[in-house]
């Protein structure tokens, strides 16, 4: 993988070697609340800043309708989401690129932490000024 062309490449490195830190600890198959806050602390040990409650007000013609609690941002620059699944879906994507645009930010990793090997999407936010946003998963 070429990482000199990849958005925040550096914050991509960092979220998934805590996600392989963590999962060689604490070992495959722990609920997500666990995953998600040991995530948290091997990322602020690796001196990045975590917000685990920061709330996005969701707003639809001109009235907030609701709130939103992302998965945890990293450094103002990107999302990192832990799961415990069989593997990903096409939904697991949707929310978290959803996650994305109210969060105006444009990466976001979804960790799956369920089997003895770490899996993960990495997926960016593009703006495009043909589209108003293409997300791209790798």
């Amino acid at each position: 993988m070429d990482t000199d062309k990849l958005t925040h490449a550096d914050l991509s490195e960092a979220i998934i070697g805590a996600g392989k830190k963590v999962l060689n600890t604490l070992k495959p198959g722990l609920n997500e609340e666990v995953c998600e806050n040991a995530l948290a602390i091997e990322r602020r040990k690796r001196g990045h800043r975590v917000d685990q409650q920061r709330r996005f007000d969701v707003i639809h013609g001109g009235h907030v309708v609701d709130g939103l609690v992302p998965d945890r941002g990293v450094d103002d620059r990107g999302i990192a989401g832990p799961k415990v699944a069989g593997d990903f879906t096409l939904t697991h994507s949707a929310q978290i690129t959803g996650c994305l645009g109210l969060a105006s930010l444009r990466l976001a990793l979804r960790l799956n932490l369920k089997h003895a090997e770490l899996k993960w999407h990495r997926i960016v936010r593009w703006l495009n000024p043909c589209r108003s946003v293409k997300s791209v998963v790798s």
